[in-house]
């Protein structure tokens, strides 16, 4: 059998993933990097982005904002502050997310007091979505 790695992607509100996988690739605040088995231990921050889990040669993207990631013994955990599968991701969520990062780019603008710090991470959230359907639009990737 060959080795694989135990990942997990923990959000404030679910576990968004938890399956062995042989590869995952990560965008971190020093860019993206490749996690096979055996990788060194390591903790890092987390950048917008989207996590491709790879199974079985199957790809499973999933977006991802905010957070960090540890790896030791063979065991990714990711602890983000946003994270979702790709088909949670519909073309109604995508443009939602434009709406919405529309009204929060205005809301930012004209404002004097604001929680600027709130409005930006949900801000990141839904631009990310965008991004991420966008770049995976018309691609294979297991569901």
């Amino acid at each position: 059998m060959s080795r694989q790695l135990k990942l997990k992607i923990i959000t404030p509100e679910k576990t968004v993933f938890e399956e062995m996988v042989d590869s995952v690739t990560i965008p971190t605040t020093e860019g993206e990097i490749g996690i096979f088995p055996d990788h060194i231990p390591l903790v890092s921050a987390l950048a917008s982005g989207d996590i491709v889990a790879k199974q079985k040669g199957e790809e499973i993207p999933m977006a991802v904002s905010g957070g960090f990631i540890e790896i030791h013994d063979n065991e990714v955990a990711i602890l983000a502050d946003f994270a979702e599968h790709l088909s949670e991701i519909t073309e109604d969520a995508v443009e939602k997310a434009k709406a919405r990062a529309a009204e929060i780019s205005q809301m930012m603008q004209n404002a004097s007091d604001v929680d600027f710090g709130h409005l930006e991470s949900e801000l990141e959230r839904s631009l990310t979505r965008v991004k991420i359907a966008d770049k995976w639009r018309g691609k294979k990737y297991r569901m």
